[in-house]
């Protein structure tokens, strides 16, 4: 025979502190987003045009069919020994870059930093210097770029001694950077106060205990 069981659910707010606990928790291990990092992505890739870093991409599959570009990006995070990010894709010179990326961000003082270090040493080998930045291994973190560094001139003159030390370590900040402005954007968007507006937004309910119901 058929049974009719009834069931009080409570929104968020109605929960006891404890209870408001484990909904958030149900939210963040299985609520949440797996595109929050859009974002973020989407800024980075507008950064790394300005520096002159070109990502590569792999296709996606869409649902109706056919296939769209993803950029390379990477990341792991954000609590474990070993979390970061990585990219690959191609860098060289762009001209007016320190000047856009002030425009662009005029607080980052990192990425004015990056960008700095990169036209500096470029000027210095006459605007030739290009990088090839590939992923390597298992993890991601700014370690697992395999960087090569080399420099176009028409006379065949070689790269200034420290050109590849240089190029490779702020692309390795700027992986650095990343990672930073993605852990900081994970901890916004779990924070408490975002939580509970996505679950009120959504109108979730609970069981008392603060099981998710339905």
């Amino acid at each position: 025979m058929p049974e009719i069981i009834c069931t009080t659910v409570y929104r968020l707010h109605e929960l006891s502190d404890g209870a408001k606990e484990k909904a958030r928790a149900w939210y963040r291990d299985g609520g949440f987003d797996d595109d929050w990092h859009d974002a973020v992505y989407a800024d980075f890739e507008s950064i790394c045009n300005i520096l002159g870093v070109t990502l590569r991409t792999r296709p996606v599959p869409l649902f109706g069919g056919g296939s769209r570009g993803k950029p390379c990006i990477y990341f792991r995070g954000f609590w474990s020994q070993g979390d970061g990010a990585c990219f690959e894709g191609c860098y060289a010179y762009t001209p007016q870059a320190s000047v856009k990326i002030r425009e662009y961000a005029p607080r980052d003082t990192e990425l004015h930093r990056i960008v700095d270090a990169l036209q500096a040493i470029q000027r210095r080998n006459f605007y030739g210097l290009n990088a090839d930045i590939r992923h390597r291994g298992r993890y991601y973190h700014e370690y697992c770029m395999s960087i090569t560094v080399n420099r176009d001139s028409a006379t065949g003159q070689d790269m200034t001694r420290d050109a590849e030390e240089v190029v490779v370590e702020a692309l390795r900040d700027l992986a650095r950077w990343l990672y930073r402005a993605l852990k900081s954007e994970y901890i916004d968007q779990t924070s408490d106060t975002a939580v509970d507006e996505t679950i009120a937004a959504n109108e979730y309910t609970f069981t008392q205990a603060g099981r998710r119901f339905g």
